[in-house]
Order: structure tokens, then sequence, then C-alpha cells
């Protein structure tokens, strides 16, 4: 069945008042799922994928047919998409001070006949097909109920405690100017070897916005999403990994590495609206692990205005799911040729493999997912 929204905000303000205090914080943010798996949980709902939930997923296959769900990972090329995510830059490495690719040790010693090849990329984490980890975007909140924002993450991890840059920012900037404190370090809570190291794998679910929406700028909010899972027969349950195909990865890939800036900026699919607060309540009694999609953002970037509210999040879908719930955001995913498969054979569901690299203190990843039905 299709969670509905009726009752969530009772139940979550129930909720909150019988919240003891966590040593990060004595305030959570309403609505959010801290300190429900614990006081040091870094997992979110990826608490929710357990042992029956993967079986689930792998109760799905039928056909043993495989689906690549990642883009090259040079694609979408430029950096029209994302100014300051810069293509992998893939160079030899060395030996001796010559470059190691088809080297032949003969060259140190008559004997052998090995030839060795040994690379090195230079990449942004977030380029290409990627997973967002808890670590990705926090909030200025005031966990501590002093009347200040801090600058914190899920579950009340603190930027400049535990996600360490080279520099610490004040949380209000009329605190002073930022301070130098040297080397990066990272995340050394919540990062994305988190997902890694509990394996993602479980009954992934497509939604077709694409064959709903056409090409084009679209705002899907919770009433078009309900409507497309009822005429789609679609069933989202607890522990589920939502895909949602808008054909923007088409899009990038007829670019060819050189993406239109142009048509990249009129958002050129659909995309979840952040704004829609009856959205975002689906989303937090929908129990799902992690929303997915093949355009850049999951939700569509840029969000509405703000309308009544003095201050609010940018990118507010990120900061319901990232911040306040736990939920992992996968996006710029290759989807467009499983949706098509599951469209044509009358099925939404399929077995989802998606882990990320172990990258200790890395905030994102790109993610190598494989679809098997």
């Amino acid at each position: 069945m299709v969670p509905q929204d009726d009752g969530i905000f009772f139940n979550i303000q129930q909720k909150e008042e019988r919240m003891p205090d966590n040593p990060r914080w004595k305030r959570r943010p309403p609505g959010s799922t801290w300190g429900d798996w614990g006081p040091d949980d870094q997992l979110g709902r990826l608490n929710l994928l357990t042992a029956d939930k993967v079986k689930a997923g792998v109760a799905e296959v039928e056909e043993g047919k495989t689906f690549c769900l990642s883009l090259p990972l040079d694609y979408p090329g430029g950096t029209v998409v994302n100014p300051r995510r810069h293509p992998p830059r893939l160079i030899a490495n060395k030996r001796d001070g010559m470059p190691y690719i088809a080297y032949p040790l003969a060259r140190e010693n008559p004997q052998f006949v090995d030839v060795i090849c040994d690379d090195v990329v230079e990449m942004t984490l977030q380029y290409s097909t990627q997973w967002d980890s808890l670590a990705h975007v926090g909030q200025l909140f005031d966990a501590d109920g002093d009347g200040k924002p801090e600058i914190v993450f899920y579950n009340g991890f603190r930027g400049g405690e535990h996600i360490i840059g080279p520099v610490d920012y004040p949380a209000d900037h009329r605190d002073g100017p930022a301070v130098e404190r040297g080397e990066h370090i990272g995340a050394l809570a919540l990062g994305i070897d988190n997902l890694a190291a509990h394996p993602v794998q479980g009954r992934g679910v497509m939604v077709d916005l694409e064959a709903h929406f056409g090409r084009g700028e679209s705002f899907v909010g919770y009433d078009a999403l309900m409507r497309i899972l009822e005429k789609d027969k679609v069933e989202v349950e607890g522990g589920d990994l939502v895909c949602f195909r808008t054909g923007y990865d088409r899009t990038i890939l007829d670019m060819n590495k050189r993406p239109d800036a142009a048509t990249l900026a009129a958002n050129p699919g659909a995309g979840l609206d952040g704004r829609d607060e009856r959205l975002l309540n689906w989303i937090t009694k929908s129990d799902v692990v992690a929303l997915i999609s093949d355009n850049r953002a999951v939700e569509q970037m840029p969000s509405r205005p703000c309308e009544g509210e003095d201050v609010c999040a940018s990118l507010p879908l990120h900061g319901h799911c990232l911040f306040k719930l736990g939920v992992y955001l996968g996006e710029i995913w290759y989807l467009s040729e499983l949706a098509d498969w599951l469209r044509e054979n009358g099925r939404s569901r399929f077995l989802l493999t998606a882990p990320p690299l172990r990258l200790p203190g890395a905030v994102g990843s790109p993610a190598n997912a494989v679809a098997t039905v």
C-alpha cells in the first residue's frame, strides 16, 4: 500500500516530546529521526535495510538480467552542471620517475617479461553518478536550545568537530571571519564509508516521471506523485530504495560530454518539489531508505521560492532527507534503460545493489550501481 500523510504532524510531535536529551543536542528538528536509533547512530534510515528487506529485493529477480545504473565517470562533461565539480583526470603513475603504463620490467631486469600498467585518478567524488552521505548537507539549527544556531548535521553531529575542513566557519557570519585550521580531515562521522560498510542492497522501486510529464521542467508534489503511483500500480514500502526516472540521464548522454548550459539551466525534466510539505511528510511516513534520480538533485533545483518564512533551506528536500531523517540521496544515475524495460514488462520492482567507495572521511562517492530483474 502507498503510505498516506494523515496524522503525521500529531505523531511526530508526540514522539518528539518523549525524546531524552542527547550528548550532542537538547533539541532536535521537528519531524526528525534524531536519536531514534540511539544517540550515536550514523546510519539513519539505513537501519531499515534489514536482512528481510534484502531478501525482498532478491525475491524480485526473475530473469537474471542486469542493468548498469551508472553513467561513465567523465559525464556529464565540463563544469556546466556544477561549476565547483570537475571531471576526473586520469594520469599515469610513475616508477622510478618514468610513466608506469605499458612499462616493461625488462628495463630493470632482462629476465622479466612482465609489462605493467598503473594509473592515478584525480576526481570530484560527486561529479557523475553519485551517493550523498549524511555529512553532505547540514543546517544552521539551535540544537543546544540556547537561542543560537550551530552548524549541525544528522543526529546532532557538529561542523568543526565531527565534519572538519581546513577552515572553521562561524554559524553567524556576524561573529567574525572564518578561522584557518590547516589540513582537511573530512567526515569523522556520517561519512560515505558508513554506507559502504553496511552494503546497499535491497529492493529498488522505479517511479517513471518521464512517462507522465515528458521532458521540460515540472515540479512533482505529493498529489501528482500519488496519482502516478496509483496509475502505474507502484507500491512503496518501508526499507525500499525509490528511483525516479526523469530522462535527464539521456539528455546528458546525448550531449556527448559537451553539455549545453541553456538546456540544463531550464531543467529538462521533472523533479520532486522540495517545498511541498505533504510530499515531505510522505517521505517521513514511508520509511524509505533512499531517494534516487537520474537528475542532478532528486528535487527540482533551484527550488520554488520560500514563502512566509524569514529563513529556509535552499535545498529543502536535501535538508529534510539528509539532515532530518537520515534518508540517502542518489543523483545523476542512469535509470532510463532499466525504466524502459520495467515499463515494457509491467514491473516496477527489482534488486538494487549500489555500494559507494569505502573512503573514510568522504562526504559523497561515485555509485557503480547494478539492477537485477
